[in-house]
């Protein structure tokens, strides 16, 4: 077994769902954290997908060293016990995959933009505290309680991906929310998919609890209390 294809795609930009229909299109896929007992020698335990892979790239030059038992990884980044992970920012990580793996397709989930900033916000405490108080690259400490700074970065993450595989035909920037979207995942990897549709959505109104994994800090003024206006012509996609 190898690893057929890694999701470039920043969380709520439709991981689940593409980790959802690999599953049942028969790969065996690593979600941003391993279950309990994938690894024999600490069976309680639940290590993180981006953990593995600056593992394996920094003590074995191989990114997937310890994923050895996968062909997907569908959610890499983490942000938990104060580390704040990224490998699918890492551009040095990139490289390395694709000089070891020259036919390791990469995929890059992504949605509306306002739209997936808007479920960042909404989801856990990540987008109102998790990502604002950590380091995220292209987001340092203090930066991105608003919805438009997070769309600054979300659009810069994919222009960024775009830039780096540019007239790689293994990559793939994939609207999730497209009406061919299926299609164009398929085709993509030359594999039917029995399943599409949309796992993990927030649910309406709802707000989930979770514990604060960084310390509290003071709140940024809005745009609206500085003064500042939203960049209305921008691009929205």
């Amino acid at each position: 077994m190898g690893l057929d294809v890694i999701n470039l795609g920043l969380p709520k930009s439709g991981t689940t769902t593409l980790n959802e229909a690999l599953t049942r299109a028969g790969y065996a896929v690593a979600d941003h954290r391993l279950k309990p007992g994938s690894d024999p020698g600490q069976p309680g335990e639940r290590p993180f997908v981006g953990a593995l892979m600056y593992e394996g790239l920094y003590k074995h030059g191989d990114p997937v060293a310890l994923l050895k038992d996968y062909q997907a990884l569908t959610e890499v980044s983490f942000i938990h016990g104060g580390q704040s992970v990224w490998p699918q920012c890492d551009h040095a990580m990139l490289l390395v995959l694709r000089k070891l793996y020259p036919r390791l397709a990469f995929v890059a989930t992504r949605r509306d933009t306002e739209a997936m900033a808007q479920s960042i916000m909404r989801w856990n405490n990540l987008g109102k505290l998790r990502i604002p108080l950590s380091n995220v690259p292209g987001l340092p400490v203090g930066y991105g309680h608003e919805i438009d700074e997070q769309m600054i970065w979300i659009d810069g993450h994919y222009e960024a991906l775009a830039h780096w595989f540019r007239n790689d035909p293994l990559y793939l920037e994939l609207d999730v929310a497209s009406p061919d979207a299926r299609l164009k995942l398929e085709r993509f990897l030359g594999r039917p998919l029995p399943w599409w549709g949309q796992a993990n959505a927030n649910p309406d109104g709802a707000e989930a609890e979770a514990e604060p994994e960084a310390p509290a800090a003071p709140r940024r003024r809005s745009r609206a209390q500085r003064g500042g206006k939203r960049n209305q012509g921008k691009d929205r996609r």
